[in-house]
C-alpha cells in the first residue's frame, strides 16, 4: 500500500504587529458586521506586496494602506472611503487594488491618493472584487467574490487585457479569492474559500479556459484564501480557518505546513526580503505580520502595464 509522506511542520515567526496607535475600535463598522459576525475588530490586514524593500499591506474595514519595514516600522500611506483587499504593483510604481466596495482602484504611492480605475462592467457593479495577479504580457486576472459560496456558486474570475478588453473566465465559482499563475503562465490557480479548495484553470492559446478541475481540497471552517507561487512551481496556500500555509508540490501533495503562532486567520502571503526567499504573511485578526525563511524563493511577480 502506498502511503503519502507526512509534510514537514514548523511555526512561522512574528515579524511585527500593528502598533496600538493604528488600531481602531469601531463597533459599527459595516464590513465587520457583514464579514466578521458583528465582532468589533481593530484591523484586518490583507493584500501583502513586497516593493521598494518594504512590505505593503491593506486594512480592509478601515480603508487603509500601510508600508512596513523589516525592522517593524509602520507608516500609513493612505486612508480613504473604501474596503481594500488584494494589491499589486504597477510598472509605473503605483498600486492596483481590488476594493470590495469600489471595484478596482489605483493608489499613487507617492501622494497616497486613491482614484477609481474600473468600477463597473457594462454599467453593472461587481459583487465584491477580492484579489488579483498580472502575467508577463500585462494581462490582469482578478476575482469577484462578493458573498458567494456553496449556497450561491456564482462568483466570477475576470481577465482584463492591457488594451481594456474584459473577459469572464469563470462565472460559477463558490467564493473565488486568491489567484496566482504557474511559472509558465499556462495555468491559473484560484482559491475557492467557501468551497474549501483550489481550482486549476488551464489557459488555452486563444485565451479561453478548458477542463477546469479541483487541484487541492482543504478542510475546516474557512478554506483557502491568498496564494503564492514558488519559483520551482510549488503552490503556497494561505488557509485562514486553520492558521496554516500549505506548501504543495505539482501533485497537490503537502510537502510542508507553516503554522501561525499568533491567531488562526492567516489570510495572505507573498515573498520578499533581500534575497526574495522570505515568506511574509498576514494574520488578520491579530494585526500581525508573520515571516518564515524558505529554501526556494518566489516566482517572478510581474507589474501591470495598464493605462
Amino acid at each position: 500500500m502506498f502511503l503519502l509522506q507526512q509534510p514537514a511542520v514548523r511555526d512561522a515567526q512574528v515579524l511585527t504587529r500593528l502598533p496600538e496607535s493604528f488600531r481602531r475600535h469601531d463597533p459599527d463598522n459595516a464590513w465587520a458586521h457583514a464579514n466578521r459576525g458583528g465582532a468589533t475588530i481593530d484591523s484586518f490586514l490583507e493584500g501583502p506586496v513586497w516593493a521598494d524593500g518594504q512590505l505593503w499591506v491593506t486594512d480592509i474595514p478601515y480603508g487603509r494602506i500601510f508600508r512596513v519595514s523589516m525592522q517593524g516600522d509602520w507608516e500609513l500611506v493612505a486612508e480613504y472611503d473604501g474596503e481594500p483587499n488584494g494589491m499589486k504593483r504597477l510598472a509605473s510604481g503605483d498600486f492596483l487594488i481590488t476594493d470590495y466596495r469600489n471595484g478596482l482602484v489605483r493608489l499613487d504611492a507617492k501622494s497616497g491618493t486613491v482614484t477609481p480605475f474600473l468600477e463597473r462592467r457594462n454599467s453593472e457593479r461587481f459583487r465584491g472584487v477580492n484579489d488579483l495577479t498580472f502575467d508577463s504580457q500585462g494581462n490582469l486576472y482578478f476575482t469577484d467574490q462578493g458573498q458567494t459560496g456553496l449556497h450561491d456558486p456564482t462568483g466570477r474570475v475576470y481577465r482584463l487585457t492591457p488594451d481594456g478588453k474584459l473577459d469572464v473566465l469563470l462565472d460559477n465559482a463558490p467564493s473565488p479569492n486568491g489567484v496566482v499563475l504557474s511559472p509558465d503562465e499556462k495555468v491559473l490557480f484560484v482559491a475557492m474559500t467557501r468551497g474549501n479548495s483550489v481550482w486549476r484553470v488551464p489557459l488555452q492559446a486563444d485565451g479561453s479556459v478548458s477542463k477546469v478541475g479541483q487541484f487541492f481540497t482543504s478542510y475546516g471552517p474557512s478554506g483557502p484564501d491568498g496564494l503564492a507561487m514558488r519559483s520551482d512551481g510549488h503552490l503556497l496556500v494561505a488557509n485562514p480557518g486553520l492558521g496554516y500555509v500549505w506548501v504543495l508540490n505539482h501533485r497537490a501533495e503537502p510537502v510542508e505546513v507553516i503554522r501561525s503562532p499568533d491567531g488562526t486567520s492567516l489570510t495572505n502571503l507573498c515573498f520578499g526580503g533581500t534575497e526574495g526567499a522570505t515568506l511574509l504573511m498576514t494574520e488578520s485578526t491579530t494585526g500581525t505580520i508573520l515571516c518564515a525563511d524558505m529554501s526556494v524563493g518566489g516566482a517572478p511577480v510581474h507589474g501591470g502595464r495598464l493605462a
